[in-house]
C-alpha cells in the first residue's frame, strides 16, 4: 500500500488535475495541444537521450520478451478478430493494437523511473526504441492494406518509415542508443540542460493526458470494452512475465518489461484509428477505462515487484 501511494498515486493525481483543468477550462484545448508538442518535440526526447547515454545497461532482454508476448498477442487478436469475429481486417487491426499499444511515454515513464529508477528507465528506453516503430508501423501498414488492398506494397513501407522518422521520440532513443554503443561523452552542461528539459517531461505529459480524456465517450463501445481492457491490463502482462520467466531475464528487467506491458492503451492508439476513421470509438473507449482501471492493476503490480 505504501507503495502505491509513493509511486502510483502522484501519476494519477497529475493525471486528475489536467482533467478537472481541461473540464473547468483552467486550460484551453489549444493549450494542451501547445503542452503536448512541448512534451513530445522537447522535453521526452531530452529526457531519454540523457538517461540513454547515462551508462545503464540497455535491457536488450527485457525488449525481447515484451515484444515476443506483444506480437504473439497481436497476431493472435487480429487473427480471431477476422476470422471468428468476422471483422473487416482494419477494424480488426485496430482492436489488436488497442489491446498491445501502451502509453510508454505519458505513463510508462514517470512510473517506471519512480518506481524502479535511473536504471529501469534505462531499460524502458530500449521497449521505447521499438514500441512505436514496430506496433504502429505493423498497424499502419494493417490499416494501409485494408483501405487499399490494391495499393503497391513499396508505398505503403515508405509510409510507415517516413512515419518513424518524424516521431521525435523514436529518433532520440535511436541517437541514445548509438551514442552510447559508439561511447561518447556528453559534456557535463549538455547533460544539466537535458536533464533541466527533460525533467519536464512526466509531469507535462500526466497533465496532458489528463485533459486528453475529456475527448474519449464509451458509448458504443462496450462489447468489446471488457475483452480489450481486461487483454491489455492482466493477459498481456502474464505473457511478458511467461516470455520473461522463459528467458531467465534478472528481476529488474522482469519488472520493468512486465510494468510495461501493464500499462493501459496509449492514445496513439485512437489517434491512428481516428486518422482512418476506423474504430476511433473503440479506441477512445480503451484508453479512456483503461487507464482508470490501471489505477488498481499498476498499484498491485508495483507493490508486488517492491517487495
Amino acid at each position: 500500500m505504501q507503495m502505491m501511494l509513493e509511486v502510483v498515486a502522484p501519476v494519477f493525481i497529475m493525471i486528475g488535475l489536467g482533467y478537472l483543468a481541461g473540464a473547468r477550462r483552467i486550460v484551453s484545448a489549444e493549450q494542451f495541444r501547445g503542452l503536448n508538442l512541448f512534451t513530445f518535440s522537447l522535453a521526452a526526447p531530452a529526457l531519454l537521450f540523457a538517461g540513454g547515454t547515462s551508462g545503464h545497461s540497455a535491457g536488450g532482454g527485457a525488449a525481447l520478451a515484451f515484444f515476443l508476448g506483444t506480437m504473439v498477442l497481436y497476431a493472435a487478436v487480429l487473427w480471431g478478430g477476422v476470422k471468428l469475429g468476422r471483422m473487416a481486417l482494419g477494424p480488426a487491426g485496430v482492436l489488436a493494437l488497442n489491446i498491445t499499444f501502451g502509453n510508454t511515454v505519458m505513463m510508462g515513464i514517470p512510473l517506471i523511473r519512480a518506481a524502479y529508477g535511473e536504471a529501469g528507465l534505462s531499460i524502458l528506453l530500449t521497449i521505447l526504441a521499438l514500441h512505436s516503430m514496430v506496433l504502429l508501423g505493423t498497424a499502419t501498414v494493417v490499416a494501409e492494406i485494408g483501405q487499399n488492398a490494391g495499393a503497391h506494397w513499396h508505398k505503403v513501407l515508405l509510409a510507415t518509415v517516413k512515419g518513424v522518422l518524424r516521431n521525435p521520440i523514436v529518433m532520440a532513443v535511436m541517437a541514445a542508443l548509438v551514442w552510447s554503443t559508439l561511447e561518447l561523452p556528453v559534456p557535463g552542461f549538455v547533460r544539466r540542460t537535458l536533464e533541466l528539459l527533460g525533467g519536464a517531461a512526466p509531469p507535462v505529459a500526466l497533465f496532458c493526458l489528463g485533459g486528453s480524456l475529456l475527448g474519449f465517450s464509451v458509448r458504443g463501445a462496450v462489447g468489446s470494452l471488457v475483452a480489450t481492457v481486461v487483454l491489455k491490463l492482466l493477459a498481456l502482462p502474464v505473457l511478458v512475465w511467461l516470455a520473461c520467466a522463459l528467458l531467465r531475464l534478472p528481476a529488474l528487467e522482469t519488472a520493468v518489461a512486465v510494468t510495461a506491458a501493464a500499462l493501459p492503451t496509449g492514445a496513439n492508439a485512437f489517434l491512428l484509428a481516428q486518422r482512418y476513421s476506423v474504430g476511433a470509438d473503440r479506441s477512445g473507449a480503451a484508453v479512456l477505462v483503461g487507464t482508470a482501471i490501471s489505477v488498481l492493476t499498476l498499484g498491485a503490480l508495483v507493490t508486488w515487484f517492491g517487495r
